[in-house]
């Protein structure tokens, strides 16, 4: 079965609580409106009882009533729907004047009048033909202090004509108005989702060969133009890495090529006639020598790509960076001899981080200044520590870079000297490593130098407390 669109399950919904707003509200309105007859009618009713009982005060005696009825009976003249009953308590079968059929009902008017009291009290009631009377009783003095129950009725048949009107009107209207309220929530949803068609129009067109398409935030809703902001931050992310990735392929490519190319170039020209058997053992070495540098590069991919992934590291532990420092520069000892070269450790800080990683980062930025440092000079790991970061350098007084080239030092396979870094067995991939352990720590890798005079690098740490 096919799911329900979106724009679909949003018009229904809001056409069903419109719905049920809508009947809510009738419903509402003729409790209110019968609420309000009802008052209409007990203030009426109130307000003649006043008048009539302030009447009866002038009557002498219930006889009196019998006798001169006229002056009650204009109370109540010209008030078809109002209805006057007096009783005599000492003889209720018989009443001492009613104008009108009361509450139609004798047993109910009986009731009412042997219940009646001082106080006004309302009797709703209905007859057999489904009339509907509100009846107002109350015991009156008469002048010579007999009380007599007087009970006033008003029949409320334009009342119920009226809420009868207003319930054939609102049934009648109630369906088209729910149609309207159908059709305008179907145009509004239908509106409101228009900005999803160009969502739908943006994601069919973007691909890995092209993720240059963007989605227009003009005229869009806040809650969509978040969602849409947030999407072309995510194709912008993809576009980088995808561009990033395809120039590290074309890159990697051709670093590996050369070996491969060196290695196939020296098998098929050994092999092109017979040889010795030290030709061929130096044609081996040659081959070995070939095979560690494509294998360097491999055990370097490896590690980018494992600090690609720092979900997968062991969390990070504090560590010295002198003695840090210290264990590297033992490692290249023989290598910094050789050369004449003095390497000094200066300053402490304690840093959070990985142990291993931190040592390679050293280890990278000391084995190149070891490379490019004039024999008998001396290359300095100067540790200091400032109040937000903790920073190592290494400074080596060589030939220096040039400007041009520092902002692309810290890239994949950039060399300032290509065929010197390769002969020198560089993989182009070092200060790449560098700056992605940087980054998993949360630091910075700079580069400053004086062509002919002085490189520093620095590795930045934030401290534990900053």
């Amino acid at each position: 079965m096919k799911p329900v669109s979106l724009s679909m399950r949003l018009g229904i919904t809001v056409s069903v609580l419109g719905a049920l707003l809508v009947v809510f509200l009738a419903v509402l309105a003729y409790f209110a409106l019968t609420h309000e007859l009802n008052a209409l009618s007990r203030d009426s009713l109130a307000s003649k009882m006043e008048q009539v009982e302030h009447s009866l005060s002038l009557y002498t005696d219930p006889g009196e009533i019998r006798s001169k009825p006229h002056i009650l009976l204009d109370q109540v003249m010209g008030h078809d729907n109002l209805t006057l009953t007096l009783y005599d308590l000492d003889n209720l079968r018989t009443p001492l004047l009613k104008s009108g059929a009361g509450m139609a009902e004798p047993r109910l008017e009986l009731k009412a009048a042997r219940t009646a009291t001082d106080e006004l009290a309302y009797t709703a009631s209905t007859d057999t033909a489904g009339a509907k009377f509100l009846t107002a009783t109350k015991l009156v003095r008469l002048k010579d202090g007999t009380r007599v129950p007087l009970l006033l009725s008003v029949d409320n048949a334009h009342d119920q004509a009226l809420l009868s009107a207003y319930l054939r009107s609102t049934l009648m209207a109630l369906p088209l108005l729910l149609i309207f309220i159908g059709l305008s929530a179907w145009g509004a949803v239908q509106r409101g989702l228009a900005p999803m068609r160009e969502f739908r129009k943006v994601a069919a067109m973007v691909s890995t060969q092209d993720l240059n398409h963007r989605l227009s935030v003009v005229n869009m809703p806040q809650e969509l133009s978040e969602l849409a902001q947030g999407i072309n931050v995510m194709l912008h992310r993809l576009d980088a890495g995808v561009q990033q990735l395809s120039q590290f392929s074309d890159d990697l490519a051709h670093e590996l090529r050369t070996p491969i190319n060196n290695l196939m170039g020296k098998a098929q020209v050994t092999l092109s006639r017979e040889r010795s058997v030290e030709e061929y053992q130096d044609v081996l070495v040659s081959c070995i020598e070939e095979l560690e540098r494509v294998a360097r590069i491999v055990s370097d991919m490896l590690f980018l790509a494992q600090v690609s992934h720092p979900s997968a590291l062991a969390p990070f532990e504090t560590v010295e960076l002198a003695d840090e420092a210290r264990k590297v520069a033992e490692m290249f000892a023989l290598t910094a001899q050789d050369k004449r070269i003095q390497l000094s450790v200066i300053g402490s800080a304690r840093v959070l981080g990985d142990r291993l990683m931190i040592q390679r980062a050293i280890s990278n930025l000391l084995s190149n200044a070891l490379r490019h440092c004039p024999d008998g000079k001396t290359v300095t790991l100067l540790i200091e520590r400032g109040a937000a970061q903790s920073s190592l350098l290494v400074s080596n007084p060589g030939a220096g870079i040039e400007a041009q080239h520092l902002p692309h030092l810290f890239d994949r396979f950039y060399r300032v000297d290509s065929s010197r870094s390769r002969t020198q067995g560089s993989t182009g991939l070092g200060l790449a490593i560098v700056r992605s352990i940087m980054s998993l720590h949360r630091g910075v890798a700079e580069v400053k130098s004086l062509p002919g005079a002085m490189t520093v690098f620095r590795l930045g740490f934030p401290n534990p407390e900053a």
